[in-house]
């Protein structure tokens, strides 16, 4: 059953809306956690990055994958090397492509529970494929088989985020963005200082959650995230969001403002709606503002343009990165999933109660690497 749309005040009381909610303080108790771990990373991490022969690899699967491409999108400039972002679903099922290069490898392991089997597994294959191996495990619980199987041993740094980012909910939420904070923060130790202006543009979001929900007034049938460079991460996170918590009623797309009128923009009606992730580069902004304004011309879709001006503006991301942005902007795609979740009479916490889909995947069975293709 699809609930009223056009009811002002979504009933929003659920484990994912706390999750949600409790961000800005997630990434003060994270910049703890670093502060305090922070001798250690760099003396783990700066030895590998000063080698020019390095490979540095994230990888994750579904959410934790976007975050991975988020990071390697934004820490490409300033680190100026190669940063790639393969997803474990990738890697596991076509290991000796993924580890082609005989080079040292550093895998950047994204995982919120650590138990799923491609994570587990990923890392085994780069342990057994990479002539050298090393690994950066960023989850979110303690007693995860990642965390378990790699604290203490060689070649490997854990880092364990606060506790309450082990998200109950199904969704992962306050587990995304402070994986993808940690992974920005470790690599690069001056957005620590970002962390509150960070907690104060994601304050201002939660302010108008109401708001926010408005946006689906009259419920749309399609939702489409677009955004560039790392925010083409975060419109992918936006679409599998409104996708999952939904359980599939609302039909999600995303791609960049470019790549959209080659073809995507075909899913355009009038009961679709258009988020635009507005970037910070002048340049890349020029782009996302063609779009919007297309669009609106076209006068068949609803857009709204974030973090733009004249669209669903967000406080205090001045001077920030789009990757950093995207920590802040993804309490904006969560509470739009949730509130879509809640209006088609979903279960945020549970949206699949016939266990179709599970929040630790199940039914993965990881084959033994045999024989063929290249040795």
């Amino acid at each position: 059953m699809t609930t009223d749309a056009t009811t002002p005040t979504d009933d929003l009381t659920s484990a994912t809306h706390d999750e949600v909610r409790q961000q800005p303080q997630a990434w003060r108790d994270l910049h703890r956690v670093l502060q305090g771990r922070g001798p250690a990373l760099r003396a783990f991490l700066d030895p590998l990055l000063a080698r020019p022969d390095l490979r540095v690899v994230f990888t994750g699967a579904g959410t934790s994958a976007f975050v991975g491409d988020i990071a390697a999108a934004t820490l490409r400039r300033p680190l100026r090397r190669r940063l790639e972002s393969i997803a474990t679903t990738d890697l596991v099922s076509d290991p000796r492509t993924a580890f082609a290069e005989p080079r040292p490898v550093l895998l950047v392991s994204f995982a919120r529970s650590g138990n799923s089997p491609e994570s587990v597994a990923a890392v085994q294959l780069a342990d057994e494929l990479a002539p050298e191996a090393h690994h950066l495990v960023i989850t979110c619980n303690a007693r995860g088989r990642l965390a378990l199987d790699r604290d203490g041993s060689g070649r490997s740094f854990v880092l364990l985020l606060p506790e309450q980012t082990h998200d109950t909910g199904f969704a992962m939420t306050s587990s995304f963005s402070t994986m993808l904070l940690a992974a920005l923060c470790a690599f690069q130790e001056d957005h620590l200082g970002a962390v509150e202006q960070l907690a104060a543009a994601a304050e201002s979001v939660l302010e108008r959650t109401d708001a926010v929900g408005e946006l689906l007034d009259p419920l749309p049938h399609r939702v489409v995230h677009l955004g560039s460079g790392p925010l083409k991460g975060l419109a992918q996170e936006g679409a599998l969001k409104v996708l999952e918590l939904t359980a599939g009623r609302t039909a999600s797309f995303h791609d960049s403002p470019l790549g959209f009128r080659h073809g995507p923009k075909s899913v355009v009606d009038d009961r679709t709606l258009v988020v635009v992730l507005g970037s910070a580069d002048p340049h890349t902004a020029r782009y996302d503002a063609d779009m919007a304004a297309e669009l609106r011309a076209d006068g068949t879709a609803r857009v709204v343009h974030v973090g733009a001006d004249g669209g669903f503006a967000v406080p205090h991301l001045d001077g920030l990165p789009d990757g950093l942005r995207a920590v802040a902007l993804a309490v904006f795609v969560q509470l739009l999933a949730l509130s879509a979740s809640v209006r088609h009479g979903c279960t945020p916490d549970d949206p699949f109660p016939a266990g179709t889909v599970n929040r630790v995947v199940q039914g993965v069975r990881i084959h033994a690497l045999t024989g063929g293709g290249d040795a």
